[in-house]
């Protein structure tokens, strides 16, 4: 049985953080918290690392130095029996879904129970549907195959198998990359939806302003190796540092806040 995550935990901590392939160094001397019940945004120009930093945290890359603690559990290092619990945690949902094409939507919200749980399969089946509405999907797309979905509802199916397992984390890369205007807003109300009914903490790549501005409550800034800002969109648009600033400032920059603000 999972631990209980109190309010305001810190879930993620990352110390220390260098990471680098060969000679090209991603990150140096990054630190980071992100605190249970928050909905936290990596973002930064091209070549700062953001999926890197995620790859880490989610054990897929191992670092050069440093540290990460993922529920008090230090993951640097970590043997396979202890990932693999650690695993049971978090969700993934991956740029492109990541879907299994020659399975069904049902049979792909089924693995993770499949591979972590001794369920019967009839169970399985069942919480898969359960996932699947969750999601915000009608019954039927369980049958179809990730080739006959639209983005956008392939955008969910991914999301429905990272809840597969009522995890506590959900990670999400580019959760809105290649949407229309519509979709994209409606994918970050359903984030936002549960993060508040399920109390979950939510660590996502994007670079939307328009979720930055609607479904974030803190953005942190990669730049120049580190994390050179963090903090709520409204506070962070008003950094002087020039990498945030002319990230922020341009013509898309200044449309998204208006709209937020406007909606607001």
């Amino acid at each position: 049985m999972a631990l209980k995550v109190m309010p305001g935990e810190v879930v993620i901590a990352v110390r220390g953080l260098r990471t680098q392939f060969g000679d090209a160094v991603i990150h140096d001397q990054l630190d980071l918290d992100i605190r249970h019940g928050e909905i936290v945004a990596l973002v930064g120009g091209s070549g700062s690392g953001k999926t890197t930093l995620l790859r880490a945290i989610i054990m897929l890359l191992q670092p050069a130095a440093g540290s990460i603690e993922l529920f008090g559990q230090q993951i640097v290092g970590i043997g396979d029996s202890a990932a693999f619990r650690l695993r049971r945690r978090f969700g993934m949902l991956f740029q492109q879904g990541a879907l299994f094409s020659s399975l069904t939507v049902r049979e792909n919200v089924a693995v993770p129970l499949r591979e972590h749980t001794r369920l019967p399969m009839a169970r399985i089946m069942e919480i898969a549907d359960l996932k699947i509405a969750l999601a915000g999907l009608a019954a039927e797309v369980g049958d179809k195959l990730p080739g006959e979905l639209s983005g956008g509802m392939l955008k969910r199916a991914a999301l429905a198998r990272a809840l597969a397992l009522d995890p506590a984390l959900l990670f999400l890369d580019e959760p809105t990359a290649g949407l229309d205007p519509v979709s994209a807003g409606a994918f970050d109300e359903l984030v936002v939806q549960l993060k508040q009914s399920l109390g979950l903490t939510v660590v996502m790549v994007t670079h939307d302003l328009d979720t930055l501005w609607n479904a974030t409550d803190r953005v942190a800034f990669l730049g120049e190796r580190r994390v050179i800002g963090y903090a709520p969109m409204r506070e962070l648009t008003q950094a002087q540092h020039p990498l945030i600033r002319a990230y922020f400032e341009g013509p898309r920059g200044r449309a998204a806040q208006e709209q937020a603000c406007k909606a607001k």
